[in-house]
């Protein structure tokens, strides 16, 4: 019988990182967002994950940049209030389908199981970091515009990561 594991949202963050004007990196994350994991044993090999974000919860330190963002020049978030993905293994390595404007692709991460701790309160959790990366335009996230001295604005490949820790239910 499976064991299910509930996202700890006070412990966990998901984060993005894009080059902007092909000089540096813009930081954001998303506040709002929720994942379980269902599992044979404490390996996780062959367990079922699911994750929901929602993208008008993006943010990135600047309420314009935040706005272009949830509009139909990116996440269109009145259109698709959320981002889901999915996957039926985790190890060092999970793949599943992301689905981001209504494109589903599969993709895959990186992945570094912090191991198994119960806190003072009794509480037995586990703890992910994961890493990777995804062509945003795979998605439907076009929008870029032309630099006079060249290049673009926006750099297609986005940089995804997170730290989750999840808690273990009865």
């Amino acid at each position: 019988m499976a064991t299910k594991w509930n996202l700890d949202p006070t412990h966990s963050e998901i984060t993005f990182k894009v080059k902007h004007m092909m000089i540096s990196n813009i930081k954001g994350n998303f506040r709002t967002f929720n994942a379980e994991i269902e599992a044979d044993d404490d390996t996780f090999t062959n367990a079922k994950t699911t994750a929901t974000i929602q993208t008008d919860s993006v943010f990135t330190n600047n309420t314009d940049r935040d706005n272009h963002l949830k509009s139909a020049e990116f996440f269109n978030a009145e259109e698709y209030p959320s981002i889901t993905f999915e996957s039926q293994a985790l190890n060092d390595k999970i793949t599943g389908n992301l689905t981001v404007n209504g494109v589903t692709k599969p993709i895959t991460l990186d992945v570094d199981f912090g191991g198994i701790n119960v806190d003072p309160w009794g509480n037995t959790k586990a703890g992910f970091s994961f890493e990777g990366k995804i062509n945003r335009k795979d998605f439907g996230l076009n929008w870029n515009a032309a630099l006079e001295a060249g290049g673009v604005m926006v750099s297609e490949e986005v940089k995804i990561a997170g730290e989750l820790q999840f808690v273990k239910q009865a």
